[in-house]
């Protein structure tokens, strides 16, 4: 369990000419970490989803389709249809159809789909149609990496998106139109082998590899199972000796993924989000004796502007204006605090509060530990 607290700066004059941004600290604190079930850490090799896409045409779309000049692949993928059905399109004739859209089509064969059983899909248009609500796609082979096709796609659009477009030229969108979902719109034709049939041991692959975890997941399992029966590989697998039979396997499987084992903890690390200034700092980040400064410089830039004119009477001279310019540099006298050995992250963010360092501020103050080598935890910027 992990618990969060949160820490705003308030928008102030901290940059050069710029306001500060709104930024959120997060702090790991260290709580007992509780069991895990194998099925929620673990997953077993070979049993894996696979991607599917395809191409294909929506039709009886309200005029939103794509345009004949943009988009010619569109006809010519309409007039090879027409040409399997017995219709020939004479040539040089390019029907300006605007109901129809040219769409790529995307899934995701879950393992052990077996032919027959249905799969959504996503639907989503590669030309410029406006929107796709209320078409319906037309029979498309959906086909893996090896080019082989597994699902046939088709069915009626379900957008969540829509648009309007006034006579003046103001549209307004929700969500986005051009790309819809079908609910069950691919039948599986062919099945995906995995190795769950063969005989052989099971591999369990970890979700985060860790050789702690390896080594419990393999002790909790030897003492449920027998000694033996499982042997850590590496970081993130565990081999597991299973019954050869395969409804013994999936009896044997349900048994093993219901078993509670306590994850390793992590390593300690500090996450640095550079784009949203937000800190991530693990609870066994540590920091070595060490004394700390950080102060701010503000520089203010005023302008004004002074009318010069002559004298009342004066024959010669024009009136004319002249610039003023101002330039003001502050800097705020920050106390430095000084961080004792194996001080705890409580500790140090406490240290760093009471000097009124910002979020950005926190930032700064971290790197400048990693390169002095005072913070023991690895220092990742996303």
């Amino acid at each position: 369990m992990v618990m969060l607290q949160r820490f705003e700066c308030m928008p102030s004059i901290k940059r050069l000419g710029t306001t500060c941004f709104m930024a959120v600290l997060l702090l790991c604190m260290a709580l007992p970490v509780a069991a895990d079930r194998i099925k929620d850490i673990t997953s077993i090799a070979g049993v894996r989803s696979n991607h599917l896409v395809g191409y294909g045409l929506v039709i009886g779309l309200d005029g939103s389709g794509d345009s004949t000049n943009s988009a010619p692949f569109t006809v010519q993928s309409l007039k090879s249809m027409l040409s399997k059905f017995g219709v020939v399109v004479p040539p040089g004739v390019n029907p300006s159809l605007k109901n129809v859209a040219a769409v790529m089509i995307h899934a995701e064969l879950p393992p052990f789909a077996k032919p027959g059983q249905t799969i959504d899909i996503t639907v989503s248009s590669i030309a410029n149609a406006k929107s796709l609500r209320g078409g319906s796609l037309l029979m498309a082979p959906l086909k893996g990496a090896d080019g082989q096709t597994y699902a046939i796609a088709q069915g009626n659009m379900v957008v969540g998106g829509l648009g309007a477009e006034g006579g003046d030229g103001t549209s307004v969108t929700v969500n986005i139109p051009s790309v819809g979902r079908i609910p069950n719109g691919a039948t599986v034709e062919r099945e995906v082998p995995t190795p769950f049939s063969q005989g052989g041991p099971i591999v369990l692959n970890l979700n985060t590899p860790d050789f702690t975890t390896a080594m419990r997941v393999a002790e909790k399992i030897n003492a449920v199972v027998g000694a033996g029966s499982a042997l850590p590989v590496d970081s993130s697998s565990v081999q597991v000796q299973a019954p050869v039979n395969q409804g013994q396997k999936v009896a044997f499987l349900a048994m093993l993924q219901s078993i509670e084992v306590e994850p390793g903890e992590g390593a300690a690390r500090v996450i640095v989000n550079a784009r949203t200034g937000t800190i991530v700092i693990g609870s066994h980040v540590r920091v070595t004796p060490v004394a700390v400064a950080h102060g701010s410089l503000t520089v203010s830039v005023s302008e004004s502007f002074d009318v010069s004119q002559p004298e009342a009477f004066a024959r010669r001279g024009d009136t004319v204006v002249t610039p003023n310019s101002g330039v003001a540099i502050t800097q705020e006298n920050n106390p430095m605090f000084v961080l004792s050995s194996g001080v705890s992250l409580q500790d140090l963010v406490r240290a760093v509060n009471n000097v009124g360092a910002a979020p950005g501020d926190m930032v700064s103050i971290l790197e400048a530990l990693k390169q002095a080598g005072a913070l023991r935890a690895d220092l990742i910027v996303i």
